[in-house]
């Protein structure tokens, strides 16, 4: 009799185990069942905001549930992002980062969060060079002879950015330092007055995003001497890159992608990294990265995990030769 109440009690108890695992099967497929929260840690307009729309309204699409867009801007994104850092960690909370992510996170010593622990990359959009850019009464064409116009003025060059902490800081500063040239940097509170000043000649280059810069390029108010990245862009193929012009291996890119908080479900990560790499290869998305002078990107989440290792280390090495600190 014993022995009969013990293999019933173990029936029992497997079958109670058999019902629990559909179900949790059914929970994880379920993803999403409600609204995603996709946060933009910059006020709204402007390409960044257009390209976090238009992923939005693409993977509503393909998810079946809306994904709203919250705006969440200062503090150089890292309002937004520390949002995302608390929040749970269950797919319906994700942040739309920038290269920013990264360059403040390595110049703001008081981030309330670790690029490399709170959060769990998804998928990485797309990326796209920079513009350097002189102002025109610096009569130069190549960086041969910025470097030569440069070296031989005694008080030196200006370069802007649009702020302390950012790309166009931290490339600015990389530039410097593979140069040796004697370089202040002038930081502005975005990258509007930033270019104001470059065409007024107060500043004399820039290490510019390819929507800030386009149109003064086309209009030939400023001078392109290269471009940031390992290749050259599709839209200015005989500009050379830096890595051309003498710089040795340098690959300076602008991206975009989307995190969630850390400990977010491999299930839940793997399908929105579907969802995002689909969106990112069809229009409208593939369409407004050519106009933000950048290409669509394919790849997994450890693809976008090592490319933020990459960032931090190259950037935490530059902020750090240079004592940069963001104010």
């Amino acid at each position: 009799m014993k022995i009969f109440t013990h293999d019933r009690r173990q029936f029992l108890s497997l079958l109670t185990l058999a019902a629990c695992v559909p179900t949790q099967a059914s929970a994880q497929q379920a993803y999403p069942s409600r609204p995603i929260t996709l946060i933009v840690p910059f006020a709204a307009g402007g390409g960044t905001d257009s390209i976090a729309r238009d992923i939005a309204k693409s993977l509503a699409d393909k998810l079946g549930q809306p994904v709203v867009v919250d705006n969440k801007g200062g503090g150089g994104g890292s309002i937004g992002a520390n949002m995302v850092a608390k929040a749970q960690a269950d797919g319906y909370t994700l942040l739309f980062a920038t290269s920013t992510f990264v360059t403040n996170a390595v110049t703001e010593g008081t981030a309330p969060y670790q690029v490399d622990k709170d959060f769990a990359p998804v998928a990485l959009i797309g990326r796209g060079p920079l513009l350097v850019v002189a102002n025109k009464e610096m009569g130069v064409k190549t960086l041969a002879q910025l470097r030569t116009a440069a070296a031989a003025r005694p008080q030196g060059i200006n370069f802007c950015s649009a702020g302390n902490g950012s790309i166009n800081h931290l490339a600015g500063e990389l530039f410097r330092q593979k140069t040796r040239l004697d370089m202040t940097h002038v930081p502005y509170k975005g990258s509007g007055p930033a270019t104001l000043d470059l065409l007024a000649g107060r500043v004399q280059l820039f290490f510019a995003t390819v929507p800030t810069i386009l149109p003064y390029v086309q209009d030939h108010r400023v001078e392109l001497l290269a471009v940031t990245g390992a290749k050259r862009s599709a839209l200015f193929p005989t500009i050379p890159t830096l890595a051309e012009s003498g710089l040795g291996n340098v690959d300076i890119t602008t991206w975009w992608g989307v995190l969630a908080p850390a400990n977010t479900p491999k299930a839940i990560v793997d399908k929105l990294n579907q969802a995002i790499n689909e969106a990112a290869a069809r229009d409208p998305v593939r369409s407004r990265l050519v106009l933000e002078g950048a290409e669509a990107i394919s790849g997994s989440p450890a693809d976008f995990q090592r490319t933020l290792g990459h960032e931090l280390t190259q950037w935490r090495d530059v902020a750090n030769a240079a004592g940069i600190k963001a104010k």
